[in-house]
């Protein structure tokens, strides 16, 4: 192995104020380097492509907490539902009712997130602040009893502009309490705020943030 994942680990959580959990972004990178990781106590992962979860999942250890960051196909749903502990990039009411389906298959409750799309970059998914104030005031997905939203994520701008980062990032955070105070006032698992990666993960931690979401800086470059 010759990327030091359980130094960089360490780094990292020696970093990290209390209630802020990591999601160490383990796609395109080897069982052995995951591996080094769970070694060290870290348990939640984040993967993107549903078949090579599924190879994950089946290869490495069951107490691993897997979660889906990428962008999900409502017809890749069915292929994770058994196992998925999160799925933190949902930006419709068509993917939620899926997650719902498939869910109460496996007589299981699937924890989410609502992708937020506030960054300037056209590429990136996810919701309006409008469109996602839409979403929750329709009230379809309170009658969801197999999915549980469990607060919000985004991505910022991949730019070197700190000010423009954190101020994305603020507005993300704002923009949680807006929705905890209307919408989840009584719902103490609505807690989640995920934003930062390897690039801005410091910034997120000023911004609120209680995942962060870091591959790079403890796997090394990805290797496709």
């Amino acid at each position: 192995m010759d990327v030091d994942v359980k130094g960089n680990l360490r780094k990292i959580l020696n970093e990290l104020p209390d209630g802020v959990r990591l999601v160490a972004v383990s796609k395109y990178h080897p069982n052995e380097y995951i591996m080094a990781a769970w070694e060290e106590g870290q348990r939640v992962f984040g993967e993107s492509h549903v078949q090579e979860l599924s190879r994950k999942v089946a290869e490495l250890p069951n107490d691993i907490e897997w979660h889906f960051i990428g962008h999900l196909q409502t017809n890749k749903v069915k292929y994770i539902a058994g196992y998925i502990s999160m799925i933190e990039a949902v930006d419709s009411m068509k993917l939620l009712r899926e997650i719902d389906r498939q869910a109460a298959k496996h007589d299981r409750v699937i924890d989410v997130l609502l992708e937020l799309h506030i960054a300037e970059e056209e590429t990136k998914y996810g919701l309006t602040l409008d469109a996602c104030r839409s979403l929750l005031s329709e009230g379809e997905w309170k009658e969801l009893s197999h999915v549980h939203i469990c607060g919000l994520m985004m991505m910022a701008s991949y730019v070197e502009d700190k000010q423009q980062i954190r101020n994305e990032m603020m507005e993300a955070a704002n923009f949680f309490d807006e929705v905890k105070t209307t919408c989840f006032a009584d719902d103490p698992k609505f807690c989640e705020r995920s934003w930062g990666m390897s690039h801005d993960y410091p910034i997120a931690l000023e911004c609120r943030s209680t995942l962060i979401r870091v591959g790079t800086s403890i796997f090394g470059e990805r290797v496709y």
